[in-house]
């Protein structure tokens, strides 16, 4: 393996695009420590360190894809997350806009549009989640209580519009940084920029965990946790290679003088299509109703409604069986949802029988699209229940050794983890291979 990274280094453009990306990273993660104007960075450390509650919902997403800048109030605070939602929801609107369904069918032309698109809304997700994000800080709610507004080392001691309005500001231009930062690896270094960046802020916090399950669980504990980490990525990776190739054959024609075709392939279909994001639309949807009786109890949860008490007791804690059976129920439901209007087996078979290609022992036209579909039926089952038991590794390390917030393998990080390491390494692997090298895979 060194030798191979060796030969990497010693290819001049491989290496000058190497350097460059890890160049990134590192401004990257500068940007994680640097605070925000009119952040009191000592009355944020104070809090954290006095132990404040910010295991609930959201705030584990958001700051596992921020490399810990959320809870630092620093310019990098949103992270990437903005962009990740702008990214689905474009997605998503090619189901439901004719528009957005032909510009993805135009090419790069037509990507590039869909690309400008993305950018304008991760800037206006940026805005609305700076505001919520500072209005969470002076509530207090931000960090459990702590450094609330008017208390002695509030974490925004200026309440004042002009400072608040420069906060905003600040952080959304942070996101919008991290987006070019983002799109100048993809460009210019190795691998897909954004999915690069989620995977460092993700490792940058591995020796934070491990180190504090020693600390507070000691050195029996720690060897369990790596042991089942290693168990654990060994499945995922072996599941997210995993694959149904469905055979397919095509006919020869003639196109001039010359004859074309005649050749067998095969359709991947992934036993993972949805990736990572039905844990997201998850982690997401199950945030609303904690948030909604976070502003209905508010201090006074004496008289709180009914309906606000029990969301707050059942829905905020990951360690709740109520929360585990909905997590787990929304993530199988978005994996089905998600898979169907990424994969159109319609499309795929009009493909096919476009350029002469057909299943053997099945008909071209609709019967090709109904076996497809029964066939991504039959592999998104067990595809949408092995992605709702990695999201409950988390949840489940802190029912049995109480290690949630530093337990490292499981739930989004993983899948990410493996997802991007994967990719990247046969990206170098396959540019050692043009020019003639063994590869870092051999």
């Amino acid at each position: 393996m060194l030798s191979a990274i060796g030969r990497a280094f010693r290819t001049p453009d491989l290496r000058r695009k190497l350097l460059f990306t890890l160049g990134i990273i590192a401004i990257f993660r500068l940007g994680a420590f640097i605070p925000s104007p009119g952040i009191d960075y000592s009355a944020v450390q104070a809090c954290l360190k006095g132990g404040g509650d910010t295991s609930g919902g959201i705030y584990q997403l958001v700051n596992l894809f921020s490399g810990g800048a959320l809870l630092q109030v620093s310019i990098f605070a949103l992270g990437i997350m903005p962009y990740i939602t702008a990214s689905i929801i474009i997605q998503l609107l090619r189901v439901v806009i004719p528009r957005f369904q032909e510009l993805h069918l135009e090419g790069a032309q037509g990507q590039s549009k869909l690309t400008q698109y993305t950018r304008y809304l991760t800037i206006a997700l940026g805005l609305l989640n700076a505001t919520t994000l500072v209005a969470l800080a002076r509530s207090g709610n931000l960090l459990g209580g702590c450094g609330q507004d008017g208390t002695p080392g509030a974490i925004i001691p200026d309440s004042s519009i002009v400072a608040t309005v420069l906060i905003i500001i600040t952080l959304t231009a942070g996101t919008g940084l991290i987006m070019w930062l983002g799109e100048l690896v993809t460009e210019k270094g190795v691998g897909n920029g954004m999915s690069l960046l989620i995977f460092t802020s993700i490792v940058a916090r591995f020796p934070t965990s491990l180190g504090e399950i020693w600390k507070t669980k000691g050195p029996g504990t720690f060897f369990i946790v790596i042991l089942l980490g290693i168990v654990v990525v060994a499945l995922v990776v072996f599941v997210e290679q995993s694959q149904r190739r469905i055979p397919v054959q095509y006919a020869k024609r003639m196109v001039g003088r010359r004859t074309v075709g005649g050749t067998n392939t095969y359709i991947p279909i992934k036993v993972n299509m949805a990736g990572v994001v039905p844990v997201i639309f998850a982690s997401s949807l199950l945030y609303l109703p904690s948030l909604v009786s976070q502003f209905v109890i508010g201090n006074n949860a004496a008289n709180a409604p009914a309906w606000a008490t029990w969301i707050n007791d059942n829905l905020t804690k990951g360690d709740h069986p109520i929360y585990m059976v909905m997590y787990f129920l929304l993530i199988v439901g978005f994996t089905y949802f998600y898979v169907a209007i990424t994969f159109n087996p319609e499309e795929v078979s009009d493909n096919m029988k476009k350029y002469g290609g057909f299943i053997p022992g099945i008909r071209a036209g609709k019967p090709t699209a109904d076996y497809l579909q029964y066939v991504l039926s039959r592999i998104t089952l067990p595809g949408a229940l092995y992605l709702g038991l990695v999201a409950l590794i988390p949840l489940i390390a802190l029912v049995l050794i109480n290690a949630n917030q530093n337990f490292p393998f499981g739930g989004t990080s993983l899948l990410i983890m493996v997802g991007v390491g994967l990719e990247t390494v046969k990206q170098i692997d396959a540019q050692l291979q043009q020019r003639h090298y063994e590869g870092l895979l051999r």
